[in-house]
């Protein structure tokens, strides 16, 4: 089985390192040549967490070849449709695109490649890259899994596929009711990496901060009402109900799920934002796919999310360089509290 890791940043670099150390065929492909030097010379070296290196095979996007069984999708969503047209001629007569991004990209991605060739992925862990090839594991190892499913039924089989190989780094659970878990990892990435970009911290530091973690609460229960308003069902995470821990409609639930939100990041506490990084480093992030998702989906379907546009906001100006990343920007939120 060929395997392909397109867009092997912090995420992607641990991904193979992991699955190379399984002794799994797998490509790591990336644009940044610093990064593919350092990881052709000296490999991919886990740190944090979990501390090991690993010889690996690493190409530029124009060095793929041949058919790939299995490509995962790790890159940022910005350009999805072109991403899929190029990599349409390395799928396999029977292969499959599992993407790993956030927000919702299946829809997208099915139109360029059908539906019966794309399966999807939610990452319940997190990464830094802290250096060309090296790259920060920020999440407990027993903390760590996949959740999968597609919008097309008839795909079980590659869903299989993919299972199998993911299951070589942590275990992986698949869901029936997909969209449902999309929802759930947009709800922790909507209120933790977007209120973590604005203020430039990780998600424990959104967690400690008592307004941060307030606005958390609004973000997220803006997310549920979205989603609910959409017919959607969130799903469990990690066995956990969600909405059942962190929704509320009165003072006594909200008091409760204030107090839930620490122990529910405990593990995750470490997580820097993939969108605060890409701010750093003076790239687009990809605000628009996971807080724009739930204000798009808002007015769609007439449920309100003011916090959730006030953070697209920010985001956006710290984008152009108009703001910088800092805890002072919760001060924005004041006309809204």
């Amino acid at each position: 089985m060929r395997i392909a890791i397109y867009g092997a940043g912090s995420l992607g670099t641990i991904l193979g390192a992991y699955l190379t150390k399984a002794g799994l065929d797998v490509e790591l492909v990336n644009r940044n040549k610093a990064h593919v030097a350092a990881l052709r010379e000296n490999g991919a070296k886990v740190v944090g967490k979990a501390e090991f290196s690993i010889p690996v095979r690493a190409v530029f996007p124009g060095e793929m070849s041949g058919a790939y069984d299995v490509i995962f999708l790790m890159t940022k969503q910005l350009k999805n449709a072109e991403t899929a047209e190029f990599l349409r001629p390395f799928l396999g007569a029977d292969g499959v695109l599992c993407t790993l991004q956030n927000g919702i990209p299946e829809p997208e991605l099915m139109e360029v490649l059908g539906a019966d060739r794309v399966v999807g992925g939610t990452v319940a862990w997190g990464a830094t890259m802290v250096a060309p090839g090296v790259s920060e594991l920020t999440s407990d190892t027993d903390s760590m899994t996949f959740g999968m499913g597609a919008m097309d039924p008839a795909v079980s089989g590659k869903l299989e596929i993919v299972r199998g190989v993911l299951e070589k780094m942590c275990p992986v659970e698949i869901f029936d009711n997909f969209i449902g878990v999309r929802w759930s990892k947009l709800l922790t990435n909507a209120a933790f990496s977007g209120l973590g970009t604005v203020i430039g911290g990780t998600f424990g530091d959104v967690v400690d901060d008592k307004k941060a973690r307030r606005l958390a609460q609004l973000v997220i229960k803006e997310c549920i009402d979205a989603g609910h308003a959409a017919g959607v069902t969130f799903a469990p995470v990690q066995g956990k109900d969600i909405v059942k821990l962190l929704y509320y409609k009165n003072g006594f639930k909200r008091m409760l799920s204030y107090a839930i939100i620490p122990v529910a990041m405990k593990k995750h506490r470490a997580i820097k934002p993939s969108m605060l990084q890409d701010i750093e480093k003076g790239k687009p992030c990809e605000v628009d796919a996971i807080n724009g998702v739930v204000c798009r989906f808002g007015r769609k379907y007439g449920a309100k999310t003011p916090f959730n546009d006030r953070i697209v906001e920010i985001i956006k100006k710290e984008e152009r360089g108009e703001l910088a990343p800092s805890i002072g920007n919760l001060a924005l939120f004041n006309d809204l509290i």
